[in-house]
């Protein structure tokens, strides 16, 4: 028996980096997981990982979390598919760096309508399958099923401020507000609200870059050895150490914490 055994989690941008790992970390620990991206070959890929682990265990689904009519689809189709939902992840993210004198309205738009406005979006769509099922066993029964949760992302670029993404990290604190307003307006349903701020994880928006390469994704490699010089632990985080974190948030193991915000950073310091 797995920690997840017989729930239905719902991940988004699933299909690299630590959503994949999430997503799979869940399927291992019994879940039924729906892996959304916004592209069909990773969503893909990444459901069928999960598939390999525990056959019939995933679904894949492609679309926007910034597209509110998206999300209600999406959390319909995972109903559809395995019967509720006990859990959401709201992992999708994306940069556009720019120092703000050069950030165009497109820029800071753009990435608050994923990182931002896409984690509500996804939190009100669950309002039928999450908080009014919740309501309805109250109603019903005196008490809920069990707890169900949501797990929100921040950063520790948002912690400490970071040049060239203004946009970004002002998503991400964002997300603190939101998950302790809905954490206390949600308590009363059993429905956990947490929150994650990975500290520099391998994926593919970290990866080593040259200076004065203009691509969308990575890091300089200058800067990055720097960041990396400040974890105590050595080494950069691999997407697995976040999703650990997350599946004591989305387990039975945290049923007794919600409006919480954790630093995964292997103990970079901030100031």
């Amino acid at each position: 028996m797995g920690l997840l055994s017989g729930k239905v989690a719902v991940v988004t941008g699933a299909g690299r980096g630590i959503g994949r790992a999430i997503a799979c970390l869940f399927a291992e620990e019994g879940a039924n997981v729906v892996v959304n991206d916004l592209d069909i070959e990773p969503a893909d890929s990444a459901a069928q990982a999960c598939a390999a682990i525990r056959a019939g265990s995933a679904r894949a689904s492609v679309g926007s979390v910034a597209d509110s009519r998206y999300t209600d689809h999406l959390m319909e189709s995972a109903v559809e598919a395995f019967g509720k939902i006990d859990i959401l992840v709201n992992n999708a993210g994306i940069t556009r760096d720019r120092v703000i004198h050069k950030m165009t309205d497109e820029d800071w738009e753009f990435v608050l309508s994923v990182n931002l406005t896409g984690t509500f979006n996804c939190i009100r769509s669950t309002v039928p399958y999450m908080r009014d099922v919740a309501k309805a066993e109250i109603e019903a029964n005196g008490r809920v099923r069990g707890h169900r949760k949501i797990v929100n992302f921040y950063s520790t670029a948002a912690i400490r401020g970071n040049p060239g993404q203004a946009n970004y990290t002002a998503a991400k604190m964002g997300n603190v507000g939101l998950t302790r307003t809905v954490a206390q307006e949600w308590g009363r349903f059993c429905i956990n609200v947490n929150a994650v701020a990975p500290g520099l994880t391998e994926t593919r928006l970290s990866h080593a870059k040259a200076r004065g390469d203009a691509g969308p994704f990575g890091i300089p490699e200058d800067q990055r050895a720097a960041m990396i010089q400040r974890i105590p632990f050595g080494r950069i985080a691999e997407p697995l150490d976040i999703a650990r974190v997350v599946l004591f948030f989305a387990s039975p193991l945290s049923d007794f914490v919600t409006g919480q915000c954790v630093n995964v950073s292997g103990g970079m310091q901030i100031p």
